[in-house]
């Protein structure tokens, strides 16, 4: 009897669960807004308004504009707003949390999170907000460090949250994570009163933080839950890695935010690779649940199942997004699926209950490393169906053909490097990397029409380089030449270097001017100390840390050191280092690697097909000598609306664009102030229709910086 009593009150609680999460998807489906990030907690990207549509699109107009803040520095925004009623919600390039009016873009309130104890921050891509139904609702939103609680209708903290209003993500990891680098860029999802987050932490040879991911009471903020990426001694995973990684490894991280089924109660994320990305030595195994998509009982955390994309990363092949949740018809079936995209350019599509691939996965023979120390896995994992939809083979055969000129400039460097297929081990020979570390597909995702069961995606197609080299070298070297080879190595692949090595991408905070900005002093205090979502540089030797800022001051050139003689413990503990991400352009700065350079594709996801695939975004410059649209390189996402459009933004050229759903045809375009480095959002006010995307430019695309938010509805008579 006791048997039979409890399974009815799990039954229960169960159904009551089902009941809230039916109730609070209503609540938004009403508004007929945007009040999740990227459209709904399935992450669909998808809208069933259709005011504008593919008949009208053309006579698109702007709207209004609004400016955030002035342009400083090479700041970006990455943001996909949220539009709750008439209200929408955004950050600015400075990471000013701002609610304004949806119908004109005139400002309601703003909200500095620096004036209220926040600790620096990077980019934003999205807010998380809550109504509990009892005229309390929440936007939490994550600045460096700390998780903030702020009234959505006042404007102001929740002090009834945390430590009055706040929590430190660094705080409650099981693990000390003093001086490492904790935030979240991407926002969480609710379920039951429950704030589920993952986190961004570090990615280099350093110390890094693990990336566990953790539920938060939405009220208290107490911790609720936490599930550990790198997992402890007995728990499933954990002989994966060497013993005592759970306490010194770190990464694994959700960094690309959540999807949720509320009638199942499950959560999934995508994981980010082991710390360090380039050399595993230390990390033997296939590192579990790194590169991973997980489902997790959202109420309690406890682990449901998993696919590892890739054993054993080197490559920084991240997943760099949460699954798609929808419904797809196989074999005369409906099933309730989790379409994972990668930058790879794979689609794994699951059972979302069990797991199960819904299309046959071969494990596949790739190169094995050469570098001492190295383990890297022997095989790793492809989709039979669909296709890839990103490149994923350079050789001789695949060289760009623009002029005869550069294509034999091509040739020329490709005498010294390795190409071939995707999975190219780094080494100390120079190793081109298609696709590049930042994708195929990033964290953007894809969009899915639940109608039609098409799924639309976008991915770059441009080519990168890397080399090994030993972290230690008996050589005597200048300090200023041994911090410009300690910042190509740890430090470019997030700050960028345009004007000191220009095959780095310009990023959002360029230490290019650092001299002229802030004193050696502070500057050092940061590296030691960190700050914001910059960690501590503590692990390194003195010597190391003022070799990087004689770097970054152009002093140090005649000081000499010997890096054997240096006592830097990360050294031994990590034997190789990356020379960096390398951009590899011909010599007039076009991708060396065949076009197109950026796709957007349509996958029918009941057969594993392509519908259409067309070029996304083009070089202006090629355009005017009658080049077809090549692609580019594109970073943010797309979304699709019921009115058969596809809008995306993501490309160079810094054009926004709708397409036509049913066959890849561009119906409108608009040429924006700065790049649309982030995802559109649509919603409904008065009656008429808007669409909304951020033109925040800078950003790894490199291109100028931008501050403004631009929204477009049809003219009023339309």
């Amino acid at each position: 009897m006791r048997n039979n009593a409890s399974t009815a009150l799990l039954i229960l609680i169960q159904f009551s669960f089902y009941l809230l999460a039916k109730a609070q998807d209503n609540f938004y489906d009403n508004h007929r807004a945007w009040s999740v990030y990227h459209g709904d907690r399935s992450g669909t990207h998808y809208s069933e308004l259709n005011q504008i549509n593919s008949a009208n699109v053309d006579q698109l107009e702007l709207a209004w504009k609004f400016e955030g803040d002035p342009i400083n520095g090479r700041k970006t925004i990455q943001c996909n707003p949220l539009i709750i009623k008439d209200k929408v919600y955004l950050t600015t390039q400075n990471l000013n949390l701002i609610c304004i009016n949806g119908k004109n873009g005139k400002e309601i309130w703003r909200w500095n999170p620096r004036a209220h104890g926040g600790n620096g921050g990077d980019v934003n891509r999205g807010l998380t907000y809550y109504n509990n139904k009892k005229g309390r609702d929440f936007i939490f939103f994550v600045f460096g460090s700390q998780l903030f609680s702020i009234g959505a209708e006042s404007g102001s903290l929740v002090e009834t949250f945390g430590d009055k209003g706040t929590i430190d993500l660094r705080q409650g990891l099981d693990r000390d994570v003093v001086g490492q680098s904790v935030t979240s860029n991407t926002p969480g999802v609710i379920f039951n009163d429950l704030l589920i987050l993952g986190s961004r932490v570090g990615e280099g040879p350093q110390p890094a933080a693990p990336g566990h991911v953790r539920a938060f009471d939405v009220y208290s903020g107490e911790r609720k839950w936490i599930f550990h990426t790198i997992p402890n001694p007995g728990e499933f995973g954990y002989d994966t890695w060497p013993e005592e990684a759970w306490i010194k490894v770190g990464g694994a991280n959700a960094w690309g935010g959540m999807t949720l089924d509320a009638s199942k109660g499950l959560v999934y994320f995508g994981t980010g690779s082991a710390s360090y990305d380039h050399y595993g030595g230390n990390r033997k195994g296939s590192n579990l649940f790194a590169n991973s998509v997980v489902a997790l009982n959202a109420l309690t955390g406890a682990y449901k199942w998993h696919f590892q994309t890739v054993h054993h990363d080197l490559w920084d092949y991240d997943i760099p997004c949460p699954p798609v949740l929808t419904q797809v018809k196989h074999n005369g079936v409906w099933i309730d699926a989790a379409a994972q995209v990668t930058k790879v350019g794979h689609l794994f599509l699951f059972n979302r209950e069990t797991g199960k691939p819904l299309f046959e996965i071969e494990e596949r023979p790739v190169p094995k490393s050469t570098l001492p120390g190295e383990y890297s896995w022997p095989t790793q994992p492809f989709p039979v169906k669909p296709p890839a939809f990103a490149q994923q083979r350079f050789t001789t055969n695949e060289v760009a053909k623009i002029n005869p000129e550069s294509t034999n400039w091509i040739l020329k460097q490709l005498e010294e490097m390795e190409t071939g297929d995707i999975y190219l081990p780094p080494g100390s020979k120079k190793s081109v990397v298609l696709p590049q570390f930042n994708g195929g597909a990033e964290w953007g995702g894809a969009a899915c029409d639940p109608m039609t069961q098409t799924l639309y995606v976008n991915a770059s197609n441009e080519a990168e380089w890397i080399s090994m080299k030993p972290s230690k070298s008996a050589q005597e070297i200048s300090s200023y030449n041994l911090g410009k080879e300690i910042y190509r190595s740890l430090c470019a692949n997030c700050h960028g270097n345009s004007s000191i090595a220009n095959s780095f991408k310009v990023a959002p905070a360029s230490l290019d001017k650092v001299s002229e900005r802030l004193k050696k002093e502070v500057t050092m205090e940061v590296i030691k100390n960190g700050r914001g979502a910059m960690p501590s540089f503590g692990f390194m030797a003195p010597e190391e840390q003022t070799a990087i800022v004689n770097f970054l001051y152009k002093t140090g050139k005649n000081t000499k050191l010997s890096i054997e003689k240096i006592n830097s413990k990360w050294r031994d503990e990590i034997p190789y280092i990356a020379t960096g991400h390398h951009n590899f352009r011909d010599p007039n700065g076009f991708p060396v690697n065949k076009r197109p350079w950026g796709t957007l594709t349509a996958i029918n996801l009941n057969t594993g097909e392509f519908i259409w695939q067309v070029p996304l975004g083009t070089y202006p410059k090629l355009e005017r000598q009658g080049f077809l649209p090549t692609g580019t390189f594109n970073i943010g996402g797309p979304i699709v609306t019921a009115g058969g459009l596809v809008f995306i933004g993501a490309t160079m050229d810094e054009r926004f664009r709708a397409f036509d759903k049913s066959t890849g045809k561009v119906l409108w375009e608009f040429q924006l102030d700065a790049g649309a480095y982030s995802t559109p959002a649509t919603y409904f006010v008065d009656g008429r229709q808007y669409v909304i995307i951020a033109a925040g430019g800078a950003g790894k695309p490199g291109t100028k910086p931008g501050n403004k938010y631009f929204a477009f509805r049809l003219p009023k008579d339309n």
